[in-house]
C-alpha cells in the first residue's frame, strides 16, 4: 500500500514537472524548429504550432528515455534522490524558469535543472558524478563550435558558385537520410533498449548485420535525395521550403526527445514508489510539451519567424541541420543540453557566412546570454543545496 505522504509528494513534484514541460514546449524547443519555415512562408503560424506539439510529444515518448534516466539517476553518486529532494529540485528549477519567462531573462532550462539536481544530491551527502559531468561539459563546450562551424560551412557551400545550390541540397538531403536511418527509437529495440531503422530493418535481410545496416542506410539516403531532387526540379524555391519543413519536423522531434528528460528526470526516483513505469512519465512529459507548444509556441513562432525571415531559406537550412545532429547526439548519450545554445550557435554560424565577422549578432548580447546560462547553473546548485538543507533540518 502506497503511503498518502508519498502520493502527495509525487503529486507536488508532478505539478512542477508539468510546468517545466509546458515552459519547454512554449519556449525555444516548441517555437524554434518551424520558425525558419514560417519565415519562408512555407507554413502558417498556427499549423506550425500544432505540428511542433505533436512531433515533440512523439519525440518525448520514442526517444526521451536516455536523457530522462541521466537526469534522474546519473548526475549524483552514492545516493538516490529522496522524494523531498526530487520535489525541491523540480520546484526550484520551475520557479527559476518562471522568473526567466516572466521577467525576460534567458534562463536555460538544461542548466537550471541539471544544477538543481546536483545541488539537492550534494546536500543529501552524495558525491559528484565526475565522469558524467565531463560528458556534459564536453557537449556544452563543443556545441557552439560544432554547431556554429557546421552551420558556417553549410551556408558557405550553399553560396559557393562552383557547386550548384540544387546539387548541394540533394546531397544534404541524403546526409540527413543517413542520420535518420541510424537514430535509435525505443519501439524498435528490445525491452529497455532502442534500435535504429537501419538496424531493425537490416536484421530482416538475409545478410550479415553490418551489410544489412549499410544497405538500409544507403537506401534511405537515396530515397531522401531522390525525393528532394524531384521536388527541386519543380521549382528551387518550392523545394527549399519543403526541405525546411522536413528539417523543422526533425528538429521538433529531436527537441522532444532531448528536452523531456529535463522535466521528468527528477521524477524517476519517485516513480518506483508509486508504481509508475518510465513510459507513463514520458507520456506525461510529452503531454506537457504538447500543451506548451499549442498554447504558447504560436506567439513565439511568429516573433522568431521575423528574425528568421531575414536569414533566408539557405541560412535557415544551414542552421537547422547542425541543430538536428547535436540534439540527436544528446539523445544518444543521455546528456541534458540547452536547446537555446544549440539554435543560437547555429544561427550565429550561418550569420557569419553571410555577413562576415560578427554575422549581424551583438557580441554584448551574446556575452549577456552566456553569463545568464552560467549563473543559471551556479545559482540553481547553490539555491537547491540551501533549500534542501533548510527543509531537511525542519522536516526530517
Amino acid at each position: 500500500m502506497v503511503e498518502l505522504a508519498t502520493v502527495m509528494t509525487f503529486l507536488v513534484a508532478s505539478f512542477a514537472s508539468l510546468f517545466m514541460a509546458w515552459a519547454i514546449g512554449a519556449g525555444s524547443s516548441g517555437s524554434t524548429p518551424f520558425a525558419p519555415a514560417v519565415g519562408a512562408n512555407a507554413i502558417s503560424v498556427m499549423r506550425a504550432g500544432f505540428l511542433v506539439g505533436l512531433l515533440g510529444f512523439a519525440g518525448a515518448v520514442l526517444q526521451g528515455a536516455n536523457v530522462s534516466e541521466a537526469v534522474g539517476t546519473e548526475l549524483i553518486g552514492g545516493v538516490t534522490l529522496s522524494p523531498l529532494a526530487a520535489t525541491i529540485a523540480l520546484v526550484i528549477a520551475a520557479v527559476l524558469v518562471a522568473i526567466g519567462v516572466f521577467a525576460g531573462y534567458p534562463i536555460a532550462t538544461a542548466f537550471t535543472v541539471t544544477g538543481a539536481v546536483i545541488g539537492v544530491g550534494l546536500a543529501m551527502g552524495g558525491v559528484p558524478a565526475w565522469p558524467k559531468y565531463a560528458e556534459i561539459a564536453t557537449l556544452w563546450i563543443l556545441t557552439p563550435f560544432v554547431g556554429g562551424g557546421l552551420a558556417y560551412g553549410i551556408a558557405r557551400l550553399l553560396r559557393a558558385e562552383p557547386v550548384s545550390e540544387t546539387t548541394l541540397i540533394v546531397l544534404l538531403a541524403a546526409f540527413v537520410g543517413v542520420i535518420v536511418a541510424n537514430i535509435e527509437f525505443a519501439v524498435l529495440g528490445p525491452p529497455d533498449a532502442g534500435a535504429s531503422i537501419a538496424r531493425a530493418s537490416g536484421d530482416l535481410l538475409p545478410v550479415s548485420e553490418l551489410v544489412g545496416v549499410v544497405a538500409v542506410t544507403v537506401s534511405m539516403a537515396l530515397v531522401w535525395a531522390g525525393a528532394i531532387a524531384i521536388d527541386l526540379a519543380n521549382g528551387v524555391d518550392r523545394g527549399e521550403r519543403h526541405f525546411l519543413l522536413i528539417l523543422g519536423a526533425l528538429v521538433a522531434f529531436s527537441a522532444g526527445g532531448s528536452q523531456v528528460g529535463l522535466a521528468i528526470g527528477p521524477l524517476i526516483p519517485l516513480s518506483g514508489d508509486v508504481g509508475l513505469p518510465l513510459i507513463a512519465l514520458l507520456v506525461g512529459g510529452g503531454f506537457g510539451l504538447l500543451l506548451g507548444s499549442w498554447t504558447g509556441a504560436p506567439r513565439m513562432i511568429k516573433a522568431i519567424a521575423q528574425d528568421y525571415s531575414s536569414l533566408g531559406p539557405r541560412r535557415s537550412i544551414a542552421a537547422l541541420i547542425p541543430s538536428f545532429i547535436i540534439a540527436q547526439a544528446a539523445v544518444l548519450y543521455g546528456i541534458p543540453v540547452s536547446f537555446n545554445e544549440i539554435i543560437v550557435s547555429s544561427i550565429i554560424g550561418s550569420g557569419y557566412a553571410a555577413a562576415g565577422a560578427g554575422g549581424g549578432v551583438s557580441a554584448r548580447k551574446m556575452g549577456y546570454t552566456v553569463l545568464a546560462w552560467l549563473l543559471s547553473l551556479a545559482g540553481s546548485i547553490v539555491i537547491s543545496y540551501a533549500g534542501y538543507t533548510l527543509l531537511a533540518a525542519l522536516l526530517l
